[in-house]
């Protein structure tokens, strides 16, 4: 029996674990790209 895929070629399990990486990648990277503003606004503000 095939498995019910949808147009990316995932199953729904597949998906989902795929989803709980991508969310934890944005996290990180938009906690990275805060801490770095907080650090350049320290050594340089701006809008002072």
């Amino acid at each position: 029996m095939s498995e019910n895929r949808s147009v990316s070629g995932l199953t729904d399990d597949e998906a989902k674990e795929f989803h709980v990486f991508y969310v934890q990648g944005l996290v990180g990277f938009a906690s990275i790209a805060v801490v770095a503003h907080i650090l350049v606004w320290a050594w340089r503000p701006w809008f002072s």
